[in-house]
């Protein structure tokens, strides 16, 4: 048996035998054609580009209508590459000038623009490169360069393991046969990513080389929950996924009994469960799973499923779409939270050595104002259909926050001059996610009308980890006693002034961790869609002198192993069907 760690970006367990694309690709002969062939090669090009063009936007509509505009959107960013003028000239210059085949050309030509975008250390634009392949892939396929498409006519299960899916690829897996995949290369940012979490296929990508040391028929286990890949399990291991597979179905089903119960402590305790989402189709999710409203929508899938800068009528539409479906349910938008790092549109100045620490969201936002004015703008207009509140993320000084709640007022301003609609009292809040916001929190809450405490970066920033570095993977504990403190003190702050607070961290989706914040003093909790059922579960099983309890005992710990198995050993008393999972 064979162990790797990737890095997951599709929740699930899958179990199958491998089918391994080929590791080294495909390669095109260099092909001069005599000048009387010059005119047949344009034309079988153009063929090629006119049928590619018809599947991309096949590709589009289907995905769409199973993952949502913003996913489908990814193949409207590959349609515009396709007829970029600047890609059609470069191919005439190769097949009129010099004679080149359609099918070296269009090698030649993509492959070099695809270097040139994995070779930058920007990864929003090293992400492109597999739009690139991708399209140089179906091209190629059409001018008959390549044959092998080992995706279709499958008539088993498989778990796909290959160096990379482009998008399209992705998007066209048959989920009846293809249980998961797993890549050598990849990000959770990239288009690839985005598409799997969208149809809910398991996947892991950036595990490095391995394909190497697969054989076609191996049966192989993908854990997209802990990023790994596990090659040739042995019987036992085997078996505890499948029982592992199977527990999560049935409980999945008997959880569903009761989404619509309200999440509220055995002693009458109201707790308010909301959801983060990340694309707008994913409110049907949240409201199936009896979500009390969105506690974070997330607005960077806006910037990063398109070329060009997102205009205000793109965000408009994005947010009006969640309000409308989440009828009267509150809706808590974040502003823009990405690094100039993975900022796709314009030039940057000059190269980040530490992204984490340099030009990133609010900071983004306020050096920016183009680029926030039509979403500020875009939210206004929004919070005039229903229960909606603004958030600004990283929010270190108090200027800051001010610089941001002036534009606010000014854009208001601008859209009441213009006669348009919007909300004029509209609740701000900040997430509170460095060390530096909750040392100054008791003046942040003169500010704000509420607080939300993101744990993913407050325990990057206080355990000075980068939390995407695997070298330092094991040292990025949210339940670390000193991220634990900091929350402590956020809370105990939020109490004395009476503002509300919530935890939208991936901690709080853990429900064992859940059990701790709660006992802490939190009452409102934002989770993934899918993090809903359980931590509703636990909620209910639980007492709120139950819960003190274990922040009692928790405080007096030194380690963040002895906080999460003392966790555990808790979780297993109080709700022993959430253990198995």
């Amino acid at each position: 048996m064979l162990e790797l760690q990737g890095i997951p970006v599709s929740p699930g367990v899958a179990i199958a035998s491998a089918l391994v694309l080929d590791a080294d690709g495909y390669r095109i002969p260099r092909c001069i054609v005599p000048a009387s062939d010059v005119d047949d090669e344009f034309a079988r090009l153009r063929t090629a580009v006119d049928t590619v063009s018809q599947q991309l936007e096949q590709s589009r509509l289907e995905t769409t209508a199973t993952a949502g505009r913003q996913t489908g959107d990814i193949f409207a960013a590959q349609l515009q590459m396709l007829h970029d003028p600047r890609l059609h000239s470069e191919l005439e210059k190769r097949i009129g000038e010099d004679r080149q085949s359609a099918a070296f050309a269009v090698s030649g030509v993509l492959h070099n623009y695809a270097a040139a975008l994995q070779k930058l250390e920007n990864p929003f634009l090293a992400d492109r490169a597999q739009d690139v392949l991708d399209i140089e892939r179906q091209l190629l396929t059409q001018l008959g360069a390549v044959t092998r498409q080992p995706l279709h006519d499958l008539n088993e299960p498989v778990i796909v393991l290959s160096r990379m899916l482009t998008p399209s690829e992705t998007a066209g897996l048959n989920r009846e046969f293809v249980k998961g995949f797993c890549t050598e290369v990849g990000g959770p940012g990239g288009h690839t990513a985005i598409v799997a979490k969208g149809l809910e296929i398991p996947a892991v990508v950036g595990i490095g080389e391995f394909l190497p040391v697969i054989a076609g028929a191996d049966c192989v286990i993908v854990d997209g929950d802990r990023g790994r890949l596990i090659i040739d399990p042995t019987d036992e291991v085997l078996e505890n996924y499948r029982q592992r597979a199977e527990y999560r179905r049935t409980l999945a089903q008997r959880l569903a009994q009761q989404s619509q119960l309200p999440a509220t402590t055995t002693d009458g305790t109201r707790i308010s469960l909301n959801a983060n989402i990340e694309f707008p189709h994913e409110t049907a999710s949240c409201l199936q799973r009896g979500a009390d409203g969105i506690g974070l929508y997330r607005t960077e899938f806006l910037y990063l499923s398109s070329d060009e800068e997102p205009s205000e009528e793109d965000h408009y539409e994005a947010y009006a779409e969640v309000i409308k479906q989440m009828n009267g349910r509150p809706v808590v938008i974040r502003t823009l939270d990405l690094g100039a790092d993975k900022m796709g549109h314009g030039k940057r100045s000059q190269q980040e050595n530490n992204p984490f620490l340099g030009l990133r969201s609010i900071r983004l936002s306020l050096r920016n104002l183009d680029l926030f004015r039509p979403q500020l703008r875009a939210v206004l207009r929004a919070a005039a259909l229903g229960d909606v509140r603004v958030m600004f993320p990283l929010i270190t000084t108090i200027a800051e926050l001010r610089q941001a709640r002036m534009l606010l007022n000014l854009v208001a301003e601008d859209l009441k001059e213009a006669g348009v609609p919007y909300r004029s009292d509209l609740p701000i809040g900040m997430m509170v996610e460095v060390p530096a916001a909750v040392i100054m929190l008791d003046h942040f809450a003169c500010e704000v009308d509420f607080f939300s405490i993101g744990t993913n970066d407050l325990a990057q920033y206080t355990l000075a980890v980068d939390r995407s570095n695997e070298s330092v993977a094991d040292l990025y504990q949210s339940s670390d006693p000193a991220v634990l403190r900091l929350i402590q003190a956020s809370i105990d702050v939020a109490a004395q002034t009476q503002t509300p607070i919530s935890v939208c961290g991936e901690m709080s989706s853990n429900p064992a961790r859940a059990l701790l914040l709660v006992g802490m003093g939190v009452r409102s909790l934002s989770v993934p869609p899918s993090a809903l059922p359980r931590v509703k579960k636990v909620i209910r099983n639980v007492s709120i002198e139950q819960c003190e309890a274990i922040a009692e005992r928790v405080c007096k710990l030194e380690s963040a192993r002895d906080v999460d198995l003392y966790l555990l050993d808790r979780l297993s008393d109080l709700a022993p069907e959430l253990v198995m999972q």
